[in-house]
């Protein structure tokens, strides 16, 4: 395997391993990862990553960066999920102060940072990996 392909097995591990790290802090009580956030998009997130894992080890470049492609995207959508329902949560608080209080209790952990690297480093494992398809040439 290459250097650059091994980059983006890379990346899809720590993609499948970031789903479980950490993710929101609610009031300092309970953390949140991505299944428990939202379980059947966690679910998706997880088989994407398996499919890039796939796809590296077989060597399908194409099937790899399709993959790496749509982790990013999935990601990118958790978190604007993530952002916008964090600060919609208390909007039917008719006091500002306190919505803005206990919206401010709702803390970003760390696993968006390994959550978001997963998937940044595979798809430049997959953009700078060369296909290995030998088309011969024709007499």
């Amino acid at each position: 395997m290459p250097i650059k392909s091994f980059l983006a097995f890379i990346g899809f591990v720590m993609l499948i391993a970031a789903t479980y790290c950490p993710l929101l802090r609610a009031f300092g009580i309970a953390s949140f990862d991505v299944y428990d956030m939202n379980k059947p998009y966690g679910i998706v997130i997880l088989l994407i990553g398996i499919v890039g894992i796939i796809g590296v080890v077989l060597r399908q470049l194409s099937v790899a960066k399709v993959s790496a492609w749509i982790s990013l995207v999935l990601v990118v959508l958790l978190f604007a999920a993530a952002y916008f329902k964090i600060h919609h949560t208390f909007t039917f608080i008719p006091f500002k102060g306190i919505a803005g209080y206990l919206t401010s209790k709702i803390k970003y952990k760390w696993g968006w940072y390994l959550l978001f690297a997963g998937p940044i480093i595979a798809v430049i494992g997959v953009v700078t990996t060369k296909s290995s398809i030998v088309i011969p040439k024709e007499k």
